[in-house]
């Protein structure tokens, strides 16, 4: 099966959005689309396509970009290759702390006193081996060694899930995971199962803090967000509201140079800077919501 991609880029959010909705509608059906913002500052975001077997029409890339004022759209042939057994060769077992995080072909590699959490290759997206879940892990060990315990813990973006079945792991509630793409529902579903974690993590689509489910076990002592800076930002009010005094957000998804941006944000609804660290280029900020006492 051979697999084509299709990338463009232009300014602004409303158009890259609108753009992927139309990408939707090519012939050949594109099997997915993705829209994504440039993290550099710029407001450039990215809109692509993959088409299985037949590559998308030239002419009708051209009227879009054209009636969308992007660029002309990058068309390429990707090389047949099997991404889940080339994935297994390539992500290595990930430490953050108490934490390990696999997949089911390094399973003998789990050591005695670790927290395992078992992600498979075909799903690793959010596996720990990008910087910023790993700050993520590393910010609730880092809670867990200060005494911290949470009761009330809930995963916004959650993607594969690991963070909130990291917290399953180290406390008996049970953790909420929300995320706004169905698939990634989907996916956080099947590692909560492959992790034996039924029960412990809930995982539902909802987006920010709008879901009648999220609202009903508002304030959280713990909200972890591994997103981007923009929804970050738009997320702060909400965050505030939402996490209890004393309680704690560990965000991440954030460039280091755009660090000081999301801070400053979240301290104008009183949840100020606990703890930061930058692994790479990513930087991740556990934050408390001042106690009013």
């Amino acid at each position: 099966m051979t697999t084509y991609t299709a990338f463009t880029t232009l300014p602004g959010r409303e158009g890259a959005e609108a753009l992927g909705r139309a990408m939707e509608n090519l012939w050949p059906e594109p099997t997915g689309v993705g829209v994504f913002e440039i993290e550099d500052g710029a407001g450039i975001w990215e809109v692509g396509g993959y088409f299985e077997d037949e590559a998308p029409d030239d002419a009708e890339l051209a009227l879009l970009a054209a009636a969308f004022s992007a660029k002309p759209f990058v068309v390429s042939e990707l090389p047949d290759t099997d991404w889940v057994a080339k994935v297994r060769r390539e992500l290595v077992p990930v430490e953050a702390g108490r934490f390990f995080v696999y997949g089911s072909h390094d399973a003998d590699k789990v050591p005695a006193d670790a927290e395992p959490l078992l992600i498979e290759a075909a799903m690793a997206f959010g596996t720990g081996h990008h910087g910023t879940t790993q700050g993520c892990l590393r910010g609730l060990d880092r809670l867990l060694n200060e005494g911290v315990r949470c009761k009330n813990v809930l995963d916004i973006g959650c993607g594969t899930a690991v963070l909130a079945m990291a917290a399953a792991r180290v406390w008996p509630e049970t953790v909420l995971a929300s995320d706004i793409d169905a698939v990634a529902v989907e996916v956080a579903e099947a590692n909560v199962r492959a992790n034996d974690l039924e029960g412990r993590v809930n995982c539902l689509e909802a987006a920010g803090f709008g879901a009648d489910a999220l609202q009903d076990k508002a304030p959280y002592d713990l909200i972890f967000a591994n997103i981007l800076k923009a929804p970050l930002i738009d997320l702060a009010p909400d965050m505030g509201k939402n996490l209890q005094d004393g309680g704690y957000a560990i965000l991440s998804g954030i460039l280091n140079e755009q660090a000081d941006e999301v801070v400053d944000e979240y301290s104008k609804h009183g949840v100020v800077v606990h703890f930061r660290e930058e692994i790479g280029e990513w930087t991740t900020l556990t934050l408390i919501k001042a106690d009013k006492g």
